[in-house]
């Protein structure tokens, strides 16, 4: 019978090693003991690393040995003298390994000193190494910490930098105890004061939440999944060091969001497109039938707004009995913003890549919430993510995932625009050139207008009876239907445009596939114009 207990593998293990090597964990998937493998690597001076499901892990466990595969040095302490510094953060370090660095930060106490003497003692496998020096202090620096100093400069624009370093390497530390610690009473004093440091310096972690001031909307959890704060793991701190100002106060573990009915107009599923005409007082769908790997652009106005909006699609089989063979779905979604700057947020069902200023990742299993330059991204875990730019463009998508899928179920992505006002009327893609068009609905001959008077009576005569819309000069056949969006949780009424959308959408639907992720390359097709 194997042992269970997480503590007792662990003293097992260091009693089995007696500090005579280190140990490095490696979890692959997402039904790994992260806390067990991270337990084992940190109580034995090593590292873990974990590789989601969906990754490649020759790639990454390639990565990882070419990190740790050269260590030059082991036994790593660095000193200085007590009367002159206090609140150094680590200073003992088991191993350093080709490439890797050592970051020490602590508050300077001796203001009146010239100099500092440092001693640096480590061990290579041959010999000892002792280096002594003496470094000069700048007393002019705006980087020195002024003693009896506690927290923060009042101003976010003249943040001591070093002083923020300091903090960050001291939540990382008091993570790792609390990690370490089998005594409930040490890690609830241990959280509470990663917490307070946190709360204090502005920085993200397992025990805070950020919040945005205002949120547009948040939409419901889907119906498969758990939503809430991941309780499992320690993890990475996902905020930088230049972090943007948080709102002060007490933030809570746990927020109740308001339930808010956000818009029609999304892409979601085996992708079913609906669109939303609130100036036309209707609402079209239509179905795009693309192959695994294809790349299709949702959103092109690149050369106005500067935002893009691609999806890839990954495959699955059909259902039995289905008339498919085969299903797509958004494996990933990238929105591209090049106003004012360059920056981008790749989004997959496991975690979303913001390149914004600096590149951040975070997982889509924790709440988080971050402001950038040009996006405020914010994660209600396992369920959606919320996304805006400028204020005046927001999109929600939303994160399906099967505890236990069927073959032919895939976790993939839904793609929703909340707020489209600060997208030009030139927008373009398979939804975005819709965003400002007028549609008209006649009945067979073409002769009946639909208005928002007799709109139901035409439905409703017989919803299995050929209609056509009128857009652009181009009349497109449709049928009655009702859609079901943001997880079966709303029923939506529609005019459904067949064969791809044919004459509904500008050109065919090949001409809307990107080359890549990244591509904001302009459509050949005529731009939307009132």
């Amino acid at each position: 019978m194997g042992e269970i207990q997480t503590s007792k593998i662990v003293s097992n293990l260091k009693e089995a090693i007696r500090n005579r090597f280190c140990v490095f964990t490696i979890g692959i998937g997402n039904d790994v003991d992260q806390h067990l493998l991270e337990r084992l690597a940190l109580e034995n001076c090593g590292m873990m690393r974990l590789i989601q499901g969906n990754e490649d892990a020759a790639t990454h466990l390639k990565g990882f040995y070419d990190e740790i595969g050269t260590p030059l040095l082991s036994d790593i302490r660095v000193d200085y003298p007590v009367e002159s510094v206090e609140q150094v953060t680590q200073n003992f370090f088991p191993n350093y390994f080709n490439g890797s660095e050592i970051v020490i930060a602590g508050k300077l106490f001796n203001k009146t000193a010239h100099s500092l003497h440092v001693e640096v003692t480590a061990s290579n496998s041959d010999k000892h190494v002792l280096l002594k020096t003496e470094v000069a202090i700048d007393l002019s620096g705006q980087n020195l910490l002024e003693a009896g100093s506690v927290g923060p400069p009042n101003s976010s624009t003249d943040q001591n930098y070093v002083e923020r370093a300091w903090s960050y390497l001291t939540i990382k530390e008091l993570l790792t105890s609390w990690l370490k610690s089998d005594s409930r009473k040490e890690k609830a004093f241990l959280r509470e004061r990663a917490k307070n440091l946190a709360l204090a310096y502005n920085f993200v972690m397992p025990f805070t939440t950020l919040r945005m001031k205002t949120l547009p909307f948040q939409v419901e959890p889907p119906l498969e999944v758990y939503a809430g704060p991941s309780a499992g793991g320690v993890g990475e701190i996902v905020q930088g060091l230049q972090g943007h100002q948080v709102p002060s106060g007490s933030i809570p573990e746990k927020s109740e969001e308001p339930k808010i009915n956000v818009t029609k107009t999304s892409a979601d599923g085996d992708p079913h497109f609906v669109i939303d005409l609130p100036r036309s007082k209707m609402t079209i769908c239509f179905n795009i039938d693309g192959q695994p790997g294809d790349i299709l652009r949702l959103v092109s106005d690149h050369k106005y707004s500067g935002v893009t909006v691609n999806g890839q699609l990954i495959g699955a089989p059909a259902p039995r009995n289905g008339h498919k063979k085969q299903r797509t779905y958004f494996k990933s979604i990238t929105i591209l913003s090049n106003k004012p700057e360059r920056s981008y947020l790749e989004i997959s069902p496991t975690k979303v890549i913001l390149d914004d200023e600096k590149r951040l990742v975070f997982p889509c299993d924790r709440n988080a919430v971050v402001v950038g330059k040009n996006f405020q991204v914010s994660i209600v875990a396992h369920a959606n993510i919320t996304v805006v730019l400028r204020d005046s463009i927001s999109f929600v998508i939303l994160i399906h995932h099967y505890k236990n899928p069927a073959r032919y179920q895939k976790n993939h992505l839904g793609f929703y625009i909340s707020n489209g006002q600060g997208l030009s009327t030139s927008s373009h893609g398979l939804i975005g050139q819709f965003l400002h068009r007028d549609v008209q609905l006649l009945t067979e001959p073409f002769s009946e207008k639909c208005s928002p008077d007799n709109c139901h009576e035409i439905k409703s005569g017989n919803s299995n009876s050929a209609h056509t819309l009128k857009l652009k000069g181009r009349l497109v056949p449709v049928v009655w239907k009702q859609r079901k969006i943001y997880n079966g949780k709303q029923e939506v009424d529609c005019w459904f445009a067949k064969n791809n959308a044919e004459k509904l959408i500008d050109g065919d639907y090949r001409d809307y596939l990107a080359s890549h992720p990244f591509d904001t390359g302009t459509s050949t097709l005529v731009e939307n114009r009132l």
